[in-house]
């Protein structure tokens, strides 16, 4: 089997190439692709900062919670995992964001992560976004598959 025809690091078969080109066009074009953010997190994690792409995801999942038991929790969970002081993946955010976050945690809403989020996809759009569409392996996405 030849390794063009599939994904570099997910084995899963490679996007057809004119999507790979589309997320040139925009970060939010890229993060709306599942292979995309795939990707994406795979060149992260290469600069040590996958922390950014996880933390946006699961805010994208915590915006659809319904339920106030179910957001009290998930809420609990994204600050431990993400936004305390030394927290496992601890986001690079200002002390006044987290601030707002950690006095929200008595009572989340759905908004409560917003700002940190808008924070981390403006960190990722000037930062890591540019520097992944010179990677290697977005280079190696839009190489043509054998398919043909």
């Amino acid at each position: 089997m030849d390794r063009k025809l599939f994904c570099c690091f997910c084995r899963a078969p490679k996007p057809p190439n004119d999507e790979v080109v589309s997320w040139r066009q925009s970060l939010k074009k890229l993060l709306e692709c599942k292979t995309g953010q795939l990707a994406f997190r795979e060149f992260l994690k290469t600069e040590y900062s996958e922390e950014n792409i996880l933390f946006w995801l699961v805010c994208e999942e915590y915006k659809t919670i319904t339920s106030n038991t179910e957001m009290a929790e998930a809420a609990k969970r994204i600050y431990t995992e993400f936004v305390q002081v030394d927290a496992p993946r601890q986001i690079n955010i200002d002390c006044e964001t987290r601030h707002e976050i950690t006095n929200s945690m008595s009572q989340p809403t759905l908004s409560c992560f917003d700002k940190a989020q808008r924070v981390i996809y403006k960190l990722m759009k000037k930062d890591s976004y540019p520097r992944f569409l010179k990677s290697e392996i977005y280079q190696v996405l839009l190489e043509p598959s054998d398919a043909s």
